[in-house]
């Protein structure tokens, strides 16, 4: 009869489903080979259209450092920050902390295009993310790791988590160990991965609040060096172009060095949410910053392990999402 199934053959059935999810199963571990057959000049590929677009935009490596930080923040590393607006879709580039100051969209696209011609619907664009932050760390003096792939892209975007869950250059000690908490990351990783902020630019909206009526008496921030804040004052006056740009690290602007944790020891921290982390009275991360300002080699390995670690939350892995042909839309739109 037709459909019909004899116990044996259910048997040989069921063995073989069970085989396919374990070799591959959904919540695969990410791996450092995982396109060694399929894709292996993928890291190749990533470095050298980087390296292009430094050329004309000594931002770009900050830039998508900071997309890779975004992304995962958000349900995971899974490429939702990549995805335009559609009709069933509300872009998280259209969220408070990515509203025109993420960048770096046009070269994630040539990274993609330049994949897809050698590699095509072979890798993620959650993977290009962490791929390009490695590469542009490298590229701007700092440590090299091994990235961990395999990630598979969502489907939707999450805008309203993007506002809430990333966290702000206005935000406290506590609201951002809150932040980092709640998507399994540490103290150490909180102080570690600030420290990208070594490098990049901010708009002065992002620090504005703190350099004229801060405290109840109309006072800036007690907490900024009064050098410094004489220098913000004139880059960004109180009634002047929000858009205009600071150096994060005003002494090696471009280098991923340790330089930024020397200057929070001297209360020179751009954002509020950078100098609460040597500022906050019994702050965990004071003896971080601390240790990192005299030891570069101690920051690096501990970016290393803690980027890996942000690059874990919640991967799409195994047939969960999909690997998109272009990273702005999904496939089947």
């Amino acid at each position: 009869m037709a459909g019909s199934s004899t116990p044996s053959s259910l048997t040989a059935v069921t063995l073989l489903a069970a085989l396919l999810l374990f070799l591959n199963p959904s919540n695969a571990q990410l791996t450092a080979n995982f396109y060694a057959k399929t894709c292996p000049s993928v890291s190749s590929i990533v470095q050298t259209v980087i390296q292009e677009a430094l050329q004309s935009d000594p931002r770009i490596t900050a830039s998508l450092l900071r997309l890779h930080f975004h992304d995962c923040f958000v349900d995971g590393c899974d490429g939702s920050l990549l995805l335009d607006n559609s009709p069933t879709i509300k872009s998280e580039k259209d969220a408070a902390p990515n509203f025109k100051s993420a960048r770096g969209f046009d070269v994630v696209d040539k990274i993609k295009a330049a994949i897809e011609s050698a590699c095509p619907g072979t890798v993620s664009c959650a993977d290009i993310l962490a791929l390009a932050a490695q590469a542009s760390v490298s590229l701007s003096e700092g440590p090299y790791w091994t990235v961990l792939l395999g990630r598979r892209d969502s489907l939707t975007a999450n805008q309203a988590g993007a506002n809430t869950s990333i966290p702000s250059p206005f935000d406290s000690y506590n609201n951002l160990v809150s932040k980092f908490s709640a998507v399994g990351l540490d103290i150490t990783d909180l102080a570690t991965l600030s420290g990208a902020h070594t490098f990049g630019r901010a708009q002065c909206k992002s620090f504005n609040p703190r350099l004229y009526n801060f405290t109840a008496n109309g006072g800036p921030d007690p907490t900024i060096n009064p050098w410094y804040l004489t220098n913000l004052r004139k880059l960004c006056p109180q009634n002047g172009d929000s858009s205009v740009l600071a150096d994060l690290d005003p002494t090696t602007p471009n280098l991923f060095d340790n330089h930024y944790y020397s200057n929070l020891q001297k209360n020179e921290g751009l954002l509020l949410s950078d100098q609460e982390l040597y500022s906050t009275t019994g702050a965990a991360t004071i003896s971080i910053v601390n240790s990192f300002s005299f030891d570069q080699s101690a920051f690096f390995e501990s970016f290393a392990r803690s980027i890996v670690n942000m690059g874990n939350i919640s991967p799409l892995t195994g047939s969960n999402g999909e690997i998109r042909f272009n990273c702005r839309k999904v496939n089947w739109s």
